[in-house]
């Protein structure tokens, strides 16, 4: 009796060239997901390129895509900050928060009239020049709420120092923190810093954490009545009218009410951050841009790891073909090859999110604040990895199932 081994660890039995063995059994399925492993992991080189380009991949995808994501939620980051009000009322032609068309002071009290507003509250929001004592200055924007409610406030909890009732104050301002730091580079928060805007006195009196803004300028919020002082009076000023609905009516009746009786654009604010949004993708370049590298990391993903994967599986066709031949079914061969891609997308994407999650922390800055690995990227970036596996295997897939037993014997 002789014992020949065939390339799979399993044994096939002759004498003098009979066989006596009726039916070779193929191995459990662990034993054949220890085989695929094996195989994987043979050629470290061409095993590292295919967790490479995964790797690099989700990488990219994952970071773009976060980047883009925090560069359009600042779009309306002014908006999410101001959470007492529902609803805002506008000019008809407006598109977004940073393009005002002023109303007229009577605005307040035509939308104050109509039936189901518990509140309207005026809300001024422009752009001022704040001039530090020290010399410097820069463009500020400048949120001025109304004088007695003070409807439009930042949230207490985000107040570093100082209150909101402190803007009732005369010469009152709050400024956030990342202006703060503009202004007042390495000095400690502390009141009492003064500015001049517009030949009148500011004086700050707290500091917010507001949302960081698209256009990365400091803000500061004042009383309306101040507001006018900093900016220079014209004939009309008003920016906004902030709507609180009352109980029992829905935002969207309200909205509908309130344009059919005043003729202004009113819409909740979740639907007004998402014009912002809109805006900025329709009319700017940053989708596009964003977009190219997305798309050049996905084609990149696919092909590099779809071309590894099957010269990785044309190397290995004799392995596949000896497992054929002792009767191993194409299901389970197919279930070898996912198992194996499977493996290498994982840990590709593993490697990719962590690289991409220390690329956030590493580059953690003033500038940069607000802009984090978002669950919505990596779920995505999931989504997109596991379409990259599926093609590398299918176009190894096809040629495993053709393939000849017989090739195995073959000298």
């Amino acid at each position: 009796m002789s014992t020949t081994s065939i390339g799979t660890g399993i044994e096939k039995r002759t004498g003098f060239g009979t066989t006596k063995s009726a039916q070779i059994q193929p191995k459990s399925a662990s034993a054949m997901n220890w085989v695929a492993l094996r195989m994987l992991t043979g050629d470290r080189a061409k095993y590292l390129a295919l967790i490479f380009a995964i790797s690099f991949s989700s990488f990219l995808i994952t970071q773009q895509a976060s980047i883009f994501a925090g560069i359009m939620n600042r779009t309306r980051s002014q908006i999410v900050d101001i959470t007492d009000a529902d609803i805002w009322v506008m000019d008809p032609a407006t598109q977004y928060a940073d393009e005002v068309y002023a109303l007229k002071d009577t605005s307040v009290e035509r939308v104050r009239s109509v039936p189901g507003v518990q509140w309207a509250e005026p809300l001024f929001k422009g752009l001022a020049t704040a001039k530090a004592a020290d010399g410097k200055f820069r463009s500020v924007v400048l949120l001025g709420l109304d004088d007695a409610s003070l409807a439009g406030a930042p949230e207490p909890r985000k107040m570093l120092l100082g209150s909101i009732d402190s803007l009732r104050e005369p010469d009152a301002v709050i400024i956030d923190l990342i202006g703060y730091h503009f202004f007042f580079p390495g000095q400690p928060l502390e009141s009492g810093k003064t500015f001049e805007m517009n030949d009148h006195r500011a004086r700050v009196v707290g500091v917010v954490d507001a949302s960081p803004p698209f256009q990365t300028f400091p803000i500061f919020y004042t009383r309306y009545g101040q507001a006018l002082n900093y900016v220079g009076r014209q004939r009309k000023l008003l920016s906004f009218v902030l709507v609180k609905k009352a109980a029992g009516v829905s935002a969207d009746e309200l909205d509908g009410r309130i344009e059919a009786i005043t003729g202004l654009k009113a819409v909740t604010s979740h639907e007004f951050g998402w014009m912002a949004i809109r805006y900025y993708m329709k009319n700017t370049g940053i989708p596009i841009n964003f977009g190219l590298t997305i798309g050049i990391a996905l084609i990149v993903g696919t092909v590099v790891a779809g071309q590894t994967f099957y010269l990785f599986t044309l190397e290995n066709l004799k392995q596949f073909g000896a497992l054929k031949a002792m009767g191993t079914s194409n299901v389970r061969l197919m279930g070898m090859i996912l198992l194996q891609a499977l493996v290498v997308g994982s840990v590709g994407y593993a490697m990719g999110m962590g690289l991409s999650a220390t690329f956030f922390v590493v580059a953690r800055t003033d500038a940069t604040r607000g802009i984090v690995m978002s669950w919505q990227a990596m779920a995505g970036t999931g989504g997109i990895v596991l379409f990259i596996i599926v093609i590398a295997s299918l176009l190894s897939i096809r040629k495993v199932l053709v393939l000849e037993p017989a090739m195995v014997f073959r000298g």
